[in-house]
């Protein structure tokens, strides 16, 4: 519990001096989670060019309308997650009308966003590869954990990732209100250009 607390402080942080202005903090944030981003863009779009530009779109909106974001939404990884997953499928769709191709990779990303989302002991414990057809007892073993830790682990880390994949289910509308925020900020002012930092593409 603590280090959630700790997280989604750490993210409240960020987030206030992302509403700031605060060029740094879009550059933490993208130092944190563009590996996320892009690997879940790149997992649905399956072209490493389209990855990168929506990774740079995805932070280039959040840069533009960083207030979208509150800690009832769960963790900012969880949040961008959710909102880099439905602008890859809309930018896949552009492309794409096979729909059962479109929804095998929704998926498969998702579910590959959820694990990946589990703080370590849990991953391991559930990870692809490891826990299909295995029971807790090949868990313990595997991990060198008791077998009650090991149900336990096991149990927990399949309800979160079933929480995940329910609350980016119920989120399918964050993009619609980036895009309605983004025309302007309150008052109708706008926000000045990030810096990029050397080696990073700037939104």
């Amino acid at each position: 519990m603590s280090g959630e607390r700790g997280m989604s402080s750490s993210d409240e942080r960020l987030a206030l001096r992302l509403v700031r202005g605060e060029e740094t903090a879009l550059g933490e944030l993208y130092d944190r989670f563009a590996p996320l981003v892009h690997g879940l863009a790149l997992r649905v779009l399956d072209d490493q060019d389209a990855a990168e530009q929506l990774t740079r779109d995805v932070f280039a909106r959040v840069w533009t309308d960083p207030g979208h974001w509150h800690p009832g939404q769960g963790t900012l990884r969880s949040w961008l997650g959710r909102l880099t997953h439905r602008q890859a499928v809309e930018r896949l769709r552009e492309d794409c009308t096979d729909e059962r191709r479109i929804a095998a990779r929704s998926a498969a990303a998702s579910a590959h966003h959820a694990v990946a989302s589990l703080p370590d002991p849990l991953r391991e414990a559930i990870a692809p590869g490891h826990h299909d057809g295995r029971t807790y007892r090949d868990t313990a073993r595997r991990l060198g954990i008791g077998e009650s830790a090991a149900k336990h682990r096991m149990r927990l880390g399949l309800q979160l990732v079933a929480g995940e994949l329910a609350a980016g289910r119920d989120g399918d509308d964050t993009c619609d209100d980036l895009r309605s925020g983004a025309r302007g900020t309150a008052g109708g002012g706008t926000r000045p250009e990030p810096v990029p930092a050397a080696g990073r593409p700037g939104p």
